[in-house]
């Protein structure tokens, strides 16, 4: 992306979605069990179902439990990286033949899951997240022509800077086709990398993007 930027390679863009589909009403707010009970009661309401993402396998266990006490009698199944693949790939195909209202996973869902049926993701500890990783897991969503919700919710205690900043990123930016949008505050966000080197991320966002795409030119 930064060399395109900067016109070392050259860029295409794909704005135009498919028809019917809609933006996905993206909220973010702090961790609240109230939160969670509203998002998964509604989507449940409209017979629909709901991706829970959480960032580390070993939130799974007790993210379950809080769920099952809240919503003793939905069906959940659990997805993650440590399953063998067949186990993996039975859940989440279970999961999509409608057996079961919520699925558990890691961010092995980013990727190649496209179930029309569910149109509402949360993500806990979203703050964990890069953009790009949340970008993806929104779109798991909003597959039909029906409204999608995307909840990316947070631990305030646990807020840096740069969080801050992509959550914010990330509220702001719901139109469909917006990827390359989202990549590029990632690379303001982050500071772009090495036009010669490895780093792969660098000061621009100390000077701001623009200045340094100035700077470039002049060099």
């Amino acid at each position: 992306l930064q060399m395109s930027l900067s016109g070392i390679r050259d860029t295409s863009t794909i704005r135009t979605p498919p028809p019917m589909r809609k933006p996905v009403k993206t909220v973010v707010t702090p961790f609240k069990m109230d939160v969670v009970r509203q998002a998964i009661s509604e989507e449940l309401a409209r017979n629909g179902q709901c991706f829970y993402v959480v960032p580390r396998i070993q939130q799974i266990e007790e993210s379950v439990t809080r769920l099952r006490t809240v919503f003793p009698d939905i069906s959940i199944i659990v997805a993650h990286g440590r399953m063998s693949k067949d186990m993996a790939l039975n859940n989440v195909a279970s999961f999509a033949e409608g057996n079961h209202d919520v699925l558990m996973a890691t961010t092995v869902i980013e990727n190649g899951v496209d179930i029309p049926a569910v149109n509402t993701i949360i993500i806990e500890d979203s703050q964990k997240f890069g953009m790009s990783t949340l970008y993806q897991l929104r779109g798991r969503v909003g597959r039909s022509s029906k409204q999608a919700y995307a909840y990316l919710l947070h631990h305030e205690g646990l807020m840096t800077e740069e969080s801050i900043l992509r959550l914010q990123a990330m509220s702001d930016l719901t139109a469909l086709g917006s990827g390359f949008d989202v990549a590029n505050r990632d690379l303001e966000i982050r500071g772009a990398g090495s036009l010669l080197g490895t780093d792969q991320s660098g000061s621009a966002a100390k000077v701001g993007f623009d200045m340094y795409m100035r700077m470039l030119q002049k060099s």
